[in-house]
């Protein structure tokens, strides 16, 4: 309603206000009213429609702020939430933990499409005008829904910029990074999502927030002599965060060395031999609130840690250097700053054992 797809090259370029100074508490409300279409000039800092932007390989264009939204991730229905968009979405799914508390409230009122991924069936049936994916793979062929189907019926389509590499999906197509995830691919989804709402000031806003966090919990933190494995899932086959995703990106604003620095996979399956081998002096581990592979909660992965012959061989196991972040601080979204803090909390505590 109000927003279609055009081919057109031509790019209407999406500039932020400057960022504020005022810190918020992530999810809160702002009083920029979200409007149906845009009457401020382009220099006033409000969106300007027709908007196009550039999106993946995607040339998307908005002729007004879209009504009836449906976000394929969970990270992306937190970033829409924490803008205060709850009103203009239909629908959320792919869930890996609680909403954040400060988001519930909003998360209340918009409808579970499915804990993991919709059918294309369940997601026509929203009547969607936009659908955004924090993840390509629900755009890929066997997904939910391409955007190009998407595209033929005139609903718009937004993927993270954080799975985007060379103008292709990584988790929807090509499964490796030819350059590292930097947090600028992040704040360039929530500038662009809040301009497409025409709520520029509130993305100014929650990235001035999150950079004031990050801030904080980095501060003073030295991490640069310990090793670190990222386990994310699955007790048989463990995956592991790479040298070039969101795993990396905690990893490199902590000091610590990631002993699979060399993967350019996001998040690779290998061996326990290989992660016994690799000896690492901490381990962060994935508490995820479902259940699709074998140990995602953290109960779990724990009781085999500690009770297999192999794994409590580990460093990070014996010294008891684990920390526990959900599966939303682990991927590429607003909570790499919970995950931040969580490390810091934990290096406060133990920093005095060496």
């Amino acid at each position: 309603m109000g927003a279609h797809v055009s081919r057109a090259l031509r790019t209407i370029a999406v500039t932020a206000a400057a960022v504020t100074a005022l810190a918020v508490l992530t999810g809160c409300g702002a009083s920029e009213p979200v409007r149906a279409a845009a009457t401020g000039a382009a220099g006033e800092g409000r969106t300007a429609y027709p908007l196009t932007v550039e999106n993946c390989g995607v040339t998307v264009t908005f002729s007004a702020a879209p009504q009836r939204t449906v976000s394929l991730d969970q990270d992306s229905t937190e970033i829409l939430l924490s803008l205060g968009l709850e009103g203009h979405m239909v629908g959320t799914a792919s869930w890996t933990d609680p909403v954040l508390p400060a988001l519930a409230d909003a998360n209340a009122k918009v409808p579970r499409l499915a804990d993991n991924a919709p059918t294309y069936e369940v997601l026509m049936g929203t009547d969607p005008d936009f659908v955004t994916a924090s993840f390509g793979r629900h755009f890929k062929d066997g997904g939910v829904v391409t955007r190009d189907r998407l595209s033929s019926t005139g609903i718009p389509s937004y993927l993270s910029p954080t799975d985007c590499d060379n103008g292709k999906s990584i988790n929807g197509g090509t499964g490796q990074r030819s350059t590292p995830l930097t947090v600028d691919a992040l704040y360039q989804e929530i500038r662009e999502l809040a301009a497409i709402f025409d709520v520029p000031s509130r993305g100014d806003a929650l990235i001035a927030d999150l950079q004031r966090r990050a801030a904080a919990a980095t501060e003073g933190m030295d991490l640069s002599g310990r090793t670190v494995a990222f386990w994310f899932a699955d007790t048989k086959t463990p995956y592991v965060g790479g040298g070039r995703g969101s795993a990396q990106l905690l990893a490199t604003m902590t000091g610590m060395t990631n002993v699979y620095a060399d993967r350019s996979e996001d998040w690779p399956a290998v061996s326990w031999e290989s992660l016994v081998a690799a000896q690492p002096t901490v381990l962060v581990v994935g508490d995820l609130q479902r259940d699709r592979f074998p140990g995602d909660r953290l109960g779990d992965k724990m009781a085999f840690l500690t009770g297999d012959p192999l794994t409590r061989t580990v460093p990070a196991v014996t010294s008891n250097a684990i920390v526990a972040l959900h599966g939303a601080e682990l991927n590429p979204s607003i909570r790499f700053v919970d995950g931040l803090e969580k490390i810091r909390a934990w290096w406060d505590a133990h920093q005095d054992r060496g």
